[in-house]
C-alpha cells in the first residue's frame, strides 16, 4: 500500500531539502537576499558611497549601513576611512577561492609557477587587480629559508609591486589616474611616489615588457615581474618571482626576467593568447 506522502520519501540528489524546487518567499531568507544584492551592486561599482549604494540597491540608507557593517565584520567588504567609501574586502576572496581554485587562470597557472620557482630557485607568484590593489591569487613557494611570502588574498599597492606595476602599464592613463592614490604612498626610499616618475617607469616596463620591484615595497626584497594575457590580448593578471636583494642581485635581473616573461607567456597561450606577447607602443 503507497502511503500518501509517498512521492516526498522518494530518493532525491543529496544537499538538497525536499522543498527543494520551492522558490516561494518562506523559503527565502530576505536579509541574506538584500545582503546578497547589495555585495553584487558594490562589485560592479568596484567602490562607492553609503548613499550611492543605498540609491543603487534601492534600500533605505540606514538598511544599507546595517548590511555592510555586517558584511565588514567578516572582511566581506571594507571601507576606506579617508574618503569614506565601501569596497569588496579580502574575506570575499578567501570564500570565493573555493570557485577561483576551479578556474581557468589559477589551474592553468600552477604547471608554470612550479617551473618558474624550479628555474630561479624563488617564489614564484600570480596576482590580478582588485579596485586599487593587487591581490595575490596563488603562490609556489622556494624551499630557500629565506623567502618572500605572499599567502593567496593578500594585497599590495599597484605602485608598489612588481605585478602591480605591469597591470598599470597596461591600463590608459585615464584609468590609472583614477585609481592611483594622490599623493602615492612611500613604504622605503626606493618607492616610487613621485606620479611624473612612475609614469615614465610605466612607459619603460611596457616597452621592455617585464618590471623590477627594486626593494619598492619591502627593504632587502626584489621581485621581477611579467604580465599575463587572455586571448583577447588584454592583461589580465602578473607573474613574478621574489626573493632577496642577496640571490635576485642586480647582476641577475636579465636572467630572472627571462624566466618570468617565459613563464607569463606560457600562461596566456594556455589561456588562449595567439603568439608571443607584445610590447605596447
Amino acid at each position: 500500500m503507497t502511503s500518501p506522502d509517498s512521492e516526498d520519501r522518494s530518493p532525491r540528489p543529496r544537499g538538497r531539502p525536499r522543498a527543494f524546487n520551492d522558490r516561494t518567499d518562506q523559503n527565502t531568507i530576505k536579509a541574506v537576499d538584500r545582503a546578497m544584492r547589495l555585495l553584487r551592486t558594490l562589485s560592479k561599482m568596484q567602490d562607492a558611497t553609503l548613499s550611492n549604494i543605498a540609491q543603487a540597491t534601492g534600500d533605505p540608507t540606514a538598511s544599507a549601513y546595517r548590511v555592510l557593517v555586517t558584511l565588514q565584520a567578516h572582511e566581506i567588504v571594507e571601507l576606506d576611512a579617508s574618503d569614506q567609501t565601501w569596497h569588496v574586502g579580502p574575506g570575499a576572496f578567501q570564500i570565493g577561492s573555493t570557485f577561483l581554485r576551479r578556474t581557468s587562470l589559477i589551474e592553468r597557472a600552477q604547471a608554470p609557477l612550479r617551473e618558474l620557482m624550479e628555474a630561479t630557485g624563488e617564489t614564484a607568484n600570480l596576482g590580478i587587480r582588485s579596485n586599487d590593489s593587487v591581490l595575490f591569487v596563488s603562490q609556489i613557494e622556494t624551499h630557500a629559508p629565506i623567502r618572500a611570502f605572499f599567502p593567496p588574498g593578500t594585497r599590495a599597492n599597484l605602485h608598489a609591486s612588481g605585478i602591480g606595476k605591469v597591470l598599470l602599464a597596461a591600463m590608459p592613463e585615464a584609468r590609472r589616474d583614477a585609481i592611483l592614490p594622490d599623493p602615492l604612498p612611500r613604504y622605503t626610499a626606493q618607492t616610487i611616489s613621485d606620479a611624473e616618475a612612475l609614469g615614465a617607469e610605466l612607459a619603460r616596463i611596457a616597452g621592455q615588457g617585464h618590471a623590477v620591484d627594486d626593494e619598492e615595497r619591502n627593504e632587502g626584497m626584489r621581485c621581477i615581474a611579467a604580465p599575463v594575457r587572455n586571448l583577447h590580448g588584454d592583461v589580465i593578471a602578473g607573474i613574478s618571482v621574489s626573493g632577496p636583494t642577496s640571490r635576485v642581485a642586480t647582476d641577475r635581473i636579465a636572467e630572472f626576467a627571462a624566466h618570468v616573461t617565459a613563464a607569463a607567456e606560457t600562461l596566456s597561450q594556455r589561456l588562449g593568447a595567439r603568439g608571443p606577447s607584445q610590447p605596447d607602443d
